[in-house]
């Protein structure tokens, strides 16, 4: 089954059951500070779980464009991506935990037609700490829907992560696991979760690979959640239905909701019996051309490869919206993304093609014809997209030439250390392997260096892991009075640049913290003292006009009709929220706003500076 029919036959399977189609959101999320790209589904609808009408109703499905950067070290196995798609639908307080698990196991064993007895099951084990039990009701539910296939389902407990899961699966069918398993929300465990953030027990679906042998190095017994392989996560409804308190503990919301989420990428593998994503339809393409180009096979270099095909898609997508190769968070994501798939490359070209005693000839020789891969497989996300990757390619080359230097400064050791092979690719961009055959040339190496480059690569990956923790995984914005102040001038700064630049001012990305305004937007040069001085006299000229800020609900249609001005088309629904303040502004938006201009104070930009090519960004502040 190809990947685009799946897709189909799950928005119609939903929407036969009462479900209305929302689009997908942008993939770099408007007004939310906790994270810089949309990860999941719901991240859209986190009013609406708390209580707010959504305009389409109490059932909605979709298919959402996520990016999970935190994932990105575990990209290059059989199941992990950076960019991906997730099927969802959602209970906005009308059915739970009955129709949901009923519903799901329909889809799969019988609209897909996945064999039942491949599927597994695992339940939250409840949380003493936080004063939840455990789901027993959804365990009735399993168990009565395997019955129906004439398959007895067993639920087992394993124990806890800390001990490894040691019991093994013991002939079970639904397994529980501790909240480090089978708690979802965005910031993880009930214990990490900040005041005021949505949470609530999930249950997983696993698809069973028979092809794929335990592997012992994960642990001594194989189970769902272990990461030999052997079993796939495809599906997790979220019984969403919890807020955590000041004081730490919890509340009930006032609705129950459901948050199904469903990978199509590991669905369709599933579907297939196919235990390596990169193997579906979605990859198989990227994965021959890199085979013809390079007379290399996938099977020998599944690594390299794998990350080529993920990041190459992922690196498309966030230059579609506006997120070019830079220096600055999104932009260094995106950068990142690129410079992997030229090291991969230069992998997959370079290492038989290395017999030079020069170094300078020896990386040419690594990286030769690099252009004409990349060319190859950008070249159908379109020429605008192809001239930002080569244009970001060649700083990259340019870089390379400092790590000529970088190598040569470490040519008269005896040993190459992991530490010093690790800041060369961190820095440069080079392979590990690179490196070593180029300070190889003449030379002894030590045998061990790759295990000296894990052990720096590990504490890399320590350092690094906190601060995505920071940056990714943060506690839910609830929209306080200073944010809400803040969002309001975003709309009046806007529209005043677009009045003294010009009207090719498009909004490329925002940031708002209760300190500052953070607003990115296009346009090819820097700005001038005069030009910052005008932008901000018309933004107080409205402030000091008392102008109130109107909301209203209309359809997409005839927002536009009307001359409303939004982001990206894609993320909206069919009905939408328009802010009108006065005959200044009219954008679609989701809000926060102030009620009146005269609330907002003065408007002052503090710094305006280049965030990308062809992208500049302004801080500003309400004194």
């Amino acid at each position: 089954m190809k990947s685009q029919e799946l897709r189909e036959k799950f928005i119609k399977f939903f929407e036969e059951r009462g479900h209305k189609e929302i689009s997908s959101f942008s993939l770099v999320p408007e007004n939310d500070i906790t994270t810089l790209f949309t990860g999941s589904g719901m991240q859209q609808l986190i009013p609406y779980l708390l209580g707010e009408k959504h305009p389409e109703g109490k059932r909605l499905v979709n298919s959402q464009k996520c990016i999970r950067v935190d994932d990105i070290a575990e990209v290059g196995d059989n199941r992990h991506t950076t960019f991906f798609e997730m099927l969802g639908n959602w209970s906005l307080g009308d059915y739970f935990k009955k129709e949901q698990l009923g519903w799901i196991f329909t889809f799969l064993t019988e609209e897909i037609k996945i064999d039942p007895k491949r599927l597994y099951i695992t339940v939250f084990a409840g949380d003493s700490k936080a004063v939840i039990e455990k789901d027993k009701e959804s365990v009735k539910i399993w168990k009565k829907l395997f019955e129906a296939k004439k398959i007895d389902a067993k639920d087992v407990f394993l124990g806890t992560e800390s001990n490894g899961y040691r019991l093994g699966m013991q002939g079970g069918r639904i397994f529980y696991y501790d909240s480090s398993k089978n708690w979802w929300s965005r910031t993880g465990a009930p214990e990490n979760m900040p005041a005021g953030e949505l949470g609530g027990p999930d249950s997983e679906i696993f698809y069973e690979f028979t092809s794929v042998k335990h592997d012992r190095k994960y642990g001594d017994n194989c189970h769902p959640n272990c990461d030999c392989g052997r079993f796939l996560e495809i599906g997790n409804s979220v019984f969403m239905e919890y807020k955590k308190l000041d004081d730490g503990t919890f509340s009930c919301l006032p609705q129950k909701n459901v948050d199904f989420g469903g990978g199509l990428e590991r669905m369709s593998a599933a579907v297939n019996d196919n235990p390596d994503i990169f193997s579906i339809d979605i990859f198989k393409p990227t994965i021959s051309k890199l085979e013809k180009i390079t007379g290399k096979k996938y099977k020998n270099e599944v690594l390299a490869m794998r990350r080529i095909a993920d990041h190459s898609r992922a690196a498309i997508k966030l230059i579609q919206e506006g997120v070019f190769p830079g220096k600055n968070e999104r932009n260094y994501v995106s950068r990142v993304l690129l410079r992997v798939t030229f090291v991969e490359i230069g992998h997959l070209m370079g290492r038989n093609n290395i017999s030079h005693n020069n170094i300078e000839d020896a990386l040419a020789a690594m990286f030769e014809d690099f252009s004409t891969i990349v060319s190859e497989i950008y070249k159908n996300a379109g020429s605008e997209i192809l001239d930002i990757v080569l244009g970001e390619y060649s700083k990259y080359l340019a870089l390379k030439k400092n790590g000529i230097a970088y190598i040569n400064k470490y040519k008269h050791l005896s040993i190459i250390t992991g530490e010093i092979i690790f800041k060369g690719k961190d820095t440069f961009g080079l392979s590990p392997d690179g490196i070593v055959d180029l300070w190889k040339i003449g030379k002894k190496v030590d045998l061990n260096w790759r295990v000296n480059y894990q052990e720096a690569f590990k504490k890399h990956q320590e350092i690094s892991k906190k601060g995505a923790e920071k940056k990714f995984k943060g506690g839910l914005e609830t929209g306080g009075e200073q944010e809400t102040k803040f969002h309001t001038a975003t709309h009046l700064m806007y529209r005043a640049l677009q009045m003294v630049l010009g009207d090719h001012v498009k909004q490329a990305g925002a940031n708002i913290t209760s300190e500052r305004i953070r607003f990115d937007f296009t346009h090819p040069e820097k700005m001038t003292a005069e030009q910052v001085e005008e932008v901000e006299k018309i933004v107080n000229k409205q402030i000091e006009s008392s102008i109130s800020v109107e909301l209203e609900e209309m359809s997409l249609v005839e927002a536009k009709k009307q001359g409303a001005s939004g982001i990206f088309d894609s993320k909206y629904g069919d009905v939408v929220k328009v802010y009108t303040i006065g005959d200044f502004s009219k954008e679609i938006c989701g809000g926060p706003h102030v009620k009146n201009t005269s609330e907002l104070g003065v408007f002052k930009i503090k710094k305006e500076e280049s965030s990308s090519a062809g992208v500049r960004r302004i801080k500003a502040i309400l004194e």
